[in-house]
């Protein structure tokens, strides 16, 4: 799909905290993250929680945020994903791009 043939809701920039449950810490899922992340041009962060999942916020493009939505549902190799709970978020972008805290 081109910029030409997306949705107004695709194109307009929005935000998603996102918080991954399973076995997503000390399998690679932030630096995973990170790299997807950049390669589709979202700006945000992700992190480890101290309860054992990791928690990321995702800003940009519509469809780039649903591509990273979609991105951890599944997650590096290593992990075992058992469930994405998405919420909209208000947050802008961090001025740094997309950071692992």
């Amino acid at each position: 799909m081109t910029n030409a043939e997306q949705t107004p809701d695709q194109a307009e920039d929005r935000a998603a905290r996102v918080v991954v449950t399973g076995e997503v810490q000390g399998v690679s899922y932030r630096e995973s993250c990170r790299r997807a992340a950049e390669s589709r041009g979202v700006a945000g962060w992700v992190r480890n929680t101290e309860t054992g999942t990791v928690e990321a916020l995702f800003v940009g493009p519509g469809a780039a945020v649903d591509a990273m939505i979609d991105w951890c549902r599944t997650g590096p190799p290593a992990a075992e994903v058992a469930g994405v709970h998405v919420e909209p978020s208000d947050e802008s972008a961090p001025d740094a791009g997309f950071t692992v805290r």
